[in-house]
């Protein structure tokens, strides 16, 4: 009797040595963790699998996943779990907001799940958290980094930008070309037009967006996407390598060198960004405290250099 086949799994790539980071652990890390567990909450640095989440713990910086834990898309790319997401927490904003006292941080940085079940897709509890932030910890800074609140954009980005985060941040994620296969409940210029609406809202809230390298893009191909980010007013851009957190997701189609990122930014900065964060280990939230600062700064001698003309 024939022995019957079996389908081999498929392997992801071996990452290059510039993308391996040390093992979490430590006291500040478990100390971060056990404070999340306390106050109920969810973190992107968990849920996404963020290769960072060991150099950023210690330091008991955390990004914080609004929402719950479970998303209503299933993107290809992403690791947080899909389905029916629970109802939703009214607790949660205090929690987040005292959860930025107990770790002291002088920025914070806010995300979501994607809730397509709810009427405004969760746009009011984004600003629950903002107010509760405000209360608690009225120095801090707060970013927030949204979905794309599909067919309920315009009342859901107004109502945010009443509240006045620090720095609205939306992902592009990928090049037009690859939305169909990575990112196929979003829509390319419906993200582009979110971003811009931000800007016409209230010009003085950052705007800010990322792309994932990788994942078969050209290099036109993100040039392009910089010049549709431009022209819709974005002030930071962050580009970072896409890293595949299981078999079952999109595979790594490149693994792009440090010095292509640097390449990348270089033109970035020359198409007007007023920042860029370009590099293998780059996300959305790393080092963003030390970012709004440079940010805050680039803008301020932005002014000055206009007055003076």
């Amino acid at each position: 009797m024939s022995t019957p086949l079996t389908a081999t799994p498929p392997q992801r790539a071996r990452k290059p040595d510039w993308i391996r980071v040390k093992a979490p652990g430590g006291s500040a890390f478990a100390e971060t963790r056990q404070l999340m567990r306390r106050l109920n909450l969810a973190t992107v640095c968990e849920e996404a699998a963020c290769p960072n989440i060991g150099e950023c713990w210690t330091k008991k910086h955390a990004t914080v996943m609004i929402l719950g834990d479970t998303c209503t898309r299933a993107c290809a790319f992403c690791n947080v779990k899909t389905g029916m997401p629970k109802a939703v927490d009214l607790k949660e904003p205090q929690h987040v907001a005292d959860a930025a006292a107990e770790l002291g941080l002088e920025h914070i940085v806010v995300t979501s799940v994607d809730r397509d079940d709810l009427p405004d897709g969760g746009a009011s509890q984004f600003v629950r958290v903002i107010e509760a932030l405000r209360r608690t910890t009225p120095t801090t800074t707060i970013e927030i980094l949204t979905p794309d609140f599909r067919n309920k954009a315009d009342a859901a980005v107004e109502s945010i930008v009443a509240a006045r985060p620090d720095v609205y941040n939306h992902n592009l994620e990928t090049v037009p070309r690859l939305y169909p296969t990575i990112r196929p409940g979003a829509r390319y210029y419906a993200s582009l037009r979110l971003l811009e609406q931000v800007k016409r809202l209230d010009p003085s809230i950052f705007t800010k967006s990322g792309m994932m390298m990788g994942l078969g893009e050209a290099r036109l191909e993100v040039h392009q996407v910089m010049d549709d980010m431009r022209s819709a007013g974005i002030d930071f851009l962050t580009l970072g390598q896409y890293l595949q957190p299981t078999p079952r997701h999109a595979k790594v189609e490149e693994f792009v060198t440090p010095q292509t990122f640097g390449a990348y930014a270089a033109i970035a900065r020359a198409k007007g960004f007023l920042l860029v964060a370009s590099s293998p280990l780059t996300r959305s939230s790393y080092h963003a405290g030390d970012d709004f600062a440079k940010l805050r700064a680039a803008r301020e001698a932005q002014l000055a250099k206009a007055r003076a003309i």
